[in-house]
């Protein structure tokens, strides 16, 4: 393994600048439509040809595995973060890029995100819904002002999403956090929502007075991701 291990790419700060390196959330297995591994690939695609670099958990199987050859190939910096105790059932056949051993699920967490600029889940099982779930409610809390995106290739995050509803319906979610994070359907118009609010967590007020490639719908969208934060963080 440690054949493989390349030069760490540079450690994000959390503050200003461009997004450099994307966190991606995703399942270790490739799920039982064809559409997921293809958007698993296209937002490799879509981060190769932005030039982004990847930190991902690791696992060479499923989602995780297609999404991390497509950077891998397309000689962007690849870094997996996997406990030790999953390096038997995650890790199997050629690793790519680096990769890090942590001691465990916390620790590759805090791995993972310390090196992201933003974050990206794509549908996935048990594992990638609670590491979606915490970065949200870290970044509720002001933990960090890092953008986060649901990649909802066919409608997989709709059940969620209405959880989501019920929770600010029921007074247990904060209405201005509802759209904490940003939402699309293709890899690209989600990294370009994940670019725009990016830039608006960077304004001094927590907005942006661009408009997003929607129109006034995606301004408003990527303007609560940055003010739910920013909101959290200063009180």
């Amino acid at each position: 393994m440690e054949e493989n291990q390349e030069k760490l790419a540079p450690e994000s700060n959390g503050g200003g600048g461009a997004v450099r390196t994307i966190c991606v959330f995703c399942g270790s297995r490739p799920g039982n439509r064809p559409s997921f591994s293809a958007a698993a690939l296209d937002l490799g695609k879509q981060l190769v040809e932005r030039q982004i670099n990847l930190v991902y958990g690791g696992g060479s199987g499923g989602l995780m595995g297609l999404v991390s050859k497509a950077v891998y190939e397309g000689s962007r910096h690849v870094l997996g973060v996997i406990p030790t105790a999953l390096l038997p059932e995650e890790v199997s056949g050629e690793t790519l890029g680096e990769v890090k051993v942590v001691r465990d699920m916390h620790e590759r967490k805090a791995e993972m995100a310390k090196h992201a600029d933003a974050f990206i889940a794509l549908p996935g099982g048990y594992g990638t819904i609670e590491e979606l779930l915490e970065i949200i409610a870290w970044a509720q809390l002001g933990i960090h002002s890092k953008p986060v995106g649901l990649l909802n290739v066919d409608g997989y995050y709709n059940s969620l999403l209405s959880l989501f509803d019920k929770g600010v319906e029921e007074g247990f979610i904060d209405p201005k956090a509802r759209n904490i994070f940003v939402l699309a359907d293709t890899a690209a118009e989600l990294l370009d929502k994940l670019t725009m609010a990016r830039l608006a967590a960077d304004e001094d007020d927590g907005t942006s007075t661009t408009p997003g490639p929607g129109g006034d719908e995606d301004e408003d969208e990527e303007k609560g991701a940055a003010a739910g934060v920013k909101r959290k963080r200063t009180t």
